[in-house]
């Protein structure tokens, strides 16, 4: 087997697994608000908006984009951003806000679908 076809197999079964998941939150999410769009495609359209923002922000903001770039490379990446951020908390507060519809969305969806899941299908979808 090449380590194309064993990556493509790899990148398939991630997201069968990941779109599985998706999609049992999606069904067990029937008590959830009826103005919040409770759906992969709701939390999507959150997470590309909140990106979007989060994407502009960073650019309007080059320390930060620098110290949260260069944290990737380092043993405690978690903790180097939580140190800039601890040193900048209007900065911090700034991106808190930007996120608010996120926390919103998971607060009135009751779900445990994080932008982590969506990351790791797209991750998945790109391979």
């Amino acid at each position: 087997m090449s380590g194309n076809t064993m990556r493509r197999g790899i990148a398939g079964v991630l997201a069968a697994g990941v779109l599985g998941g998706l999609a049992a939150t999606t069904i067990a999410l029937p008590t959830a608000s009826a103005d919040a769009d409770c759906t992969v495609s709701g939390l999507s359209n959150a997470i590309g908006t909140v990106g979007a923002q989060t994407g502009q922000w960073f650019a309007s903001h080059p320390d930060a984009n620098k110290a949260v770039t260069n944290a990737g490379g380092q043993g405690d990446a978690e903790g180097a951003i939580r140190n800039y951020f601890i040193a900048h908390p209007s900065e911090w507060a700034e991106l808190q806000r930007i996120a608010q519809p996120l926390r919103t969305l998971r607060q009135q969806c009751g779900s445990d679908v994080a932008p982590a899941d969506i990351a790791r299908l797209y991750d998945a979808m790109a391979s």
